[in-house]
């Protein structure tokens, strides 16, 4: 037992730990100041424009002497359309970073991406599939509930493609990084292909609602889809906190984890299933947007380290903050029409990818 608890892992374990728990406390501080700046400006900025000095009694936190109609109507907006809009943007950002944090220590690469290895195109393409199926009208008898069924399928199609990946990657219990993202790459074209021809047979409203979630947006966000994905994200990001250690030790390889006692497999298939979850109920609200996974995991490891037991809740503060900045900017560019955010989230974060390759390219040809 003794050469067991002071083995490397154990040791660089909890050297790692003592550097990263007296930081903590103000990173996260901090990160939930930017998000609560990003959720103001948010509630704050729109065609019927809020000022800060109005929000505290839009809230009914605090009593104003602004003119009724117009107090009513900031609380009306606020309540109805932003609130439900920020909540919904913040656990999307939050899932979307986190899974991306964990798709990356499982893999050890911080390539590795849900939407770049075809996780959210494999959710999309199911969601595409329940779209067409719920209302064509050989189904209409049957009256399926389009709404309840799309996160359904979007969760089982995001675990079915990281399975699937995990499976065509892994070999005599050892799992290849670069065959995982090219076999990656090949799910996410088979699935954009079963997209295509969902949208060769779909007719009007099904297109209209398949580019939803191609494009990724958070125009129908509502009281009632926070209400559904609420409880998902509370449970996911609850169950996070069960790996970070687990992650940290699995960084050193699979054979030290495993002597470390580290139950490998398992941690596999707890991860896997985090991100499919995540991923699935991410895709269902709002569609595919890409890069917030691979960004927000990639930036907090150079400020604060890759310690996960910080990594993670980090992550889900910063992907927070991070999506609702950009829902915000989205609204507004074009405003009054609204640019789909993952077209926002792709041109921003397609450059950082490419820095990221330029120097992992510096690196392997130094």
């Amino acid at each position: 037992m003794s050469a067991l608890n002071t083995s490397p892992a154990r040791i660089t374990a909890r050297a790692h730990a003592g550097t990263v728990r007296p930081r903590a406390l103000p990173v996260l501080i901090v990160l939930a100041l930017g998000f609560v700046a990003c959720a103001a400006a948010a509630a704050s900025i729109g065609a019927a424009g809020i000022p800060l000095s109005r929000l505290p009694a839009a809230l009914g936190l605090a009593a104003s002497n602004a003119d009724p109609a117009l107090q009513a109507r900031d609380a009306l907006v606020l309540w109805s359309i932003r609130i439900p809009r920020i909540l919904i943007t913040a656990m999307v950002g939050a899932m979307l970073a986190v899974a991306g944090a964990i798709m990356q220590g499982l893999f050890r690469n911080p390539l590795a991406d849900p939407a770049l290895v075809g996780v959210s195109s494999g959710g999309a393409f199911a969601a595409a599939t329940a779209i067409v199926i719920t209302d064509s009208a050989w189904m209409a008898g049957l009256h399926l509930p389009q709404f309840e069924l799309l996160p359904v399928a979007a969760f089982l199609g995001s675990l079915a493609t990281t399975s699937i990946l995990y499976r065509i990657a892994s070999r005599n219990g050892r799992t290849s990084v670069a065959i995982f993202l090219l076999s990656g790459l090949a799910v996410a074209a088979l699935a954009n292909a079963g997209i295509g021809l969902l949208v060769f047979v779909a007719d009007d409203r099904q297109l209209r609602d398949i580019t939803f979630w191609m494009l990724g947006s958070f125009s129908g966000a509502t009281w009632s889809k926070a209400a559904i994905i609420a409880p998902v994200t509370a449970t996911v990001l609850l169950a996070t906190t069960l790996v970070g250690r687990q992650l940290d030790v699995l960084v050193l390889g699979e054979a030290e984890a495993f002597h470390s006692g580290i139950h490998v497999q398992r941690l596999k298939t707890i991860c896997i299933v985090l991100v499919s979850a995540m991923t699935g109920a991410a895709v269902a609200v709002a569609g595919v947007i890409g890069f917030v996974g691979i960004v927000v995991p990639h930036l907090l490891r150079l400020a604060v380290g890759p310690g996960h037991r910080l990594l993670l809740p980090a992550s889900a503060l910063f992907g927070a903050a991070l999506v609702t900045g950009a829902d915000t900017l989205a609204r507004t560019l074009a405003a009054p029409a609204e640019v789909p955010i993952g077209v926002l989230t792709a041109a921003i974060g397609a450059p950082f990818f490419l820095a990221i390759l330029l120097r992992q390219r510096a690196t392997v040809l130094a």
